[in-house]
């Protein structure tokens, strides 16, 4: 009876007041709601199937368990499972909201960003304008199409009707060799290749993709030609205020569904899909992927905080997880395979990356300078603590290791994501990688970050269970999503297992799955490309000044993380390269500036010639910069 009576106060403490009847064999507990607190709790979820207790075991002589108990007969281990789910332990309904805002948090500023720099980098009469990436692409397609449609039919005068094998990395070899060696997939194979509306459905959706067979996922596609060719400006903006007004919403609410959830990944994937270089950093498809799991963390429709009838998902827990293990692996296998000798444990350039990696990095910020005088022992230990953070403490988010070194192993990523951010600008990679971490972390470990209303209420859904159609659907997706995942991360993990390891790459069509890294190589010394125009070929020349690229030796550092600017950060990438002509972009962007074009120059700090006429020269030098002494900024 104490174990029973302990069941009854402390699963719903601070909210229910139990009325407990005895009786020789059982204990019927009945809620009894009259504790004010409850009151402040959030809202929980209704539906028209009837809530009922999770059912415990009621032991028999026969040694068999009632499916239809109404009492609790509990033994010791039942009600220390009954307890933990009391106090938040591996309940995650309150981790579910930060994790929530932190997405929506992330997408208000990738938007934010899109907003304010579209026009300029992929606008009418940007660097790359998106008009020219959609045309490109469905003349491709069309191409594709007509090669299809002619070797079809040279196939069908010839007397056969094989399928076509197609060698991107999208075709599925098993489907394939089905189609081909029975008769049921030739008669559907000719079936569909003789259908005119399929073949229109598979250009529109398949073909139009690029030479690895990645599709270009976009809503701008049911615009016309004539309507990209117009105004394209105005459809970026709209996509991008969509995406601001969503993740507002998602942010407000600390609670998305699944059309919420959808529409901010249709919306990034859309601008992703024709940014171009612009949107060619591993932190993009990172987005994409982290929106696409939390697809299938969200109920369907509601948009409670805490829905009863839609736990997390135990497949969703882990799919996070695993993408935290292969961010954080893929980074630390990049370091030790690539060429700088600097990232290595033995050799004469042994651990000296952090030597130069503050003063090097793409963006410094304020700090950045201190970090790089710490002594040499320091930086040192910073290696030794990067591979071990990045090599052996992902293993803790994977490993059947236990709840406490979960949660330490969640903990040393969220620490190590949290220097990288004090020591310098990373865009919101970081903030991003912080994200699948949170769910190392169960109600009992953050439920200090809420009100007793809301982990009442958590607690109250960790305890409860509905029985209907649509909690038998998710289950069924959830097995499908889980399929999918293992499905698509067999070449990921080949990926990481190769010698010849891919940074940042994707294997799959709609890059649902892909494998990271970051800063393989690390540069000795700091490069910076600094463009200057004038009227005269023999000057006086002015200097464009950039938003954040160190330029100007009066000008200190910024904070600016988690935002970014792209023109910025691809001038680092071209002044790293060394050699200018494998950055095409840069003399386009070069004409731009001399055309003096509005969105472009809205991209830097300033205009040089706002009061003059448009200039005539313009040249691009080489400049060398580290930091300066005490007082001095970067320069």
């Amino acid at each position: 009876m104490k174990i029973r009576k302990s069941f009854g106060t402390i699963v719903f403490y601070h909210c229910l007041t139990w009325q407990e009847a005895s009786c020789f064999g059982s204990t019927t507990l009945q809620p009894s709601f009259r504790n004010p607190s409850f009151q402040s709790a959030p809202a929980i979820d209704t539906v028209s199937t009837s809530l009922r207790r999770k059912p415990f075991p009621q032991s028999h002589k026969d040694g068999r368990r009632s499916k239809t108990a109404t009492s609790l007969d509990l033994s010791v281990k039942d009600a220390v499972a009954v307890t933990e789910a009391s106090m938040g332990i591996n309940s995650y309904f309150l981790t579910r909201i930060i994790f929530l805002r932190g997405l929506a948090f992330v997408h208000f500023v990738a938007f934010t960003v899109a907003l304010r720099q579209n026009r300029g980098l992929i606008g009418d009469n940007g660097v790359t304008p998106t008009r020219d990436i959609l045309n490109t692409v469905e003349e491709r397609a069309r191409d594709r199409r007509k090669r299809r449609d002619n070797w079809w039919k040279n196939q069908k005068a010839q007397g056969t009707t094989l399928v076509p094998q197609h060698r991107s990395i999208h075709a599925n070899d098993d489907f394939i060799s089905i189609l081909k060696n029975t008769k049921v997939g030739k008669m559907i194979g000719d079936r569909l290749n003789s259908s005119e509306n399929f073949q229109d459905l598979r250009e529109v959706v398949w073909d139009r993709s690029d030479r690895l067979g990645r599709l270009y996922p976009t809503v701008l596609w049911l615009l016309s030609k004539d309507e990209r060719d117009k105004n394209m400006n105005i459809y970026l903006d709209k996509i991008a205020w969509t995406g601001i007004t969503l993740s507002s919403l998602m942010f407000a609410l600390g609670a998305a569904n699944v059309p919420l959830m959808l529409g901010l990944w249709i919306c990034q994937r859309s601008i992703m899909s024709v940014g171009n270089i612009w949107y060619g950093f591993g932190w993009e498809p990172q987005l994409a992927e982290t929106t696409f799991h939390a697809l299938f963390l969200v109920p369907f429709l509601s948009l409670n905080q805490i829905p009863v009838h839609t736990p997390v998902p135990t497949v969703v827990l882990w799919s996070m997880r695993w993408l935290l293990f292969r961010i954080m692996i893929g980074a630390g296998l990049i370091k030790l395979r690539s060429r700088d000798p600097k990232w290595r444990l033995s050799g004469p350039e042994k651990l000296s990356t952090m030597d130069y990696f503050y003063e090097t990095q793409p963006v410094p910020n304020p700090l950045s300078k201190y970090f790089h005088r710490m002594p040499k022992f320091w930086h040192t230990f910073e290696i030794i603590t990067n591979h071990f953070v990045e090599l052996i403490a992902p293993l803790l988010l994977i490993l059947p290791v236990g709840r406490r070194l979960r949660i330490a192993g969640g903990t040393i990523q969220l620490l190590f994501q949290s220097v990288l951010i004090t020591s310098g600008n990373l865009s919101f990679l970081n903030w991003l990688t912080m994200l699948p971490a949170i769910f190392c972390f169960d109600d009992a470990v953050v439920s200090k970050l809420f009100s007793k209303g809301f982990t009442t209420a958590a607690s109250i859904a960790s305890y409860t269970n509905f029985y209907s159609p649509i909690v038998c659907a998710r289950q069924i997706i959830n097995i499908l999503f889980i399929s999918l995942i293992a499905k698509l991360s067999i070449p990921v993990v080949k990926n990481l297992l190769s010698k010849k390891q891919i940074m940042n790459g994707s294997f799959d069509p709609l890059r649902l799955v892909n494998t990271y890294g970051a800063f393989g190589t690390v540069q000795t010394e700091r490069i910076e490309l600094i463009i200057e125009a004038s009227h005269n070929s023999d000057g006086p020349w002015k200097e464009y000044i950039f938003k954040v690229k160190p330029g100007p030796l009066s000008r200190p550092p910024r904070f600016i993380s988690p935002y970014h600017y792209r023109l910025d950060w691809l001038m680092w990438i071209a002044a790293a390269g060394g050699d200018v002509s494998r950055n095409p972009w840069i003399f386009r962007m070069l004409k731009k500036l001399l055309e003096q074009e509005p969105d472009v120059i809205k991209l830097l700090q300033s205009d040089p010639f706002a009061d003059s006429q448009k200039p005539r020269y313009i040249r691009l030098s080489r400049y060398r910069y580290r930091f300066g002494g005490k007082g001095d900024t970067l320069g």
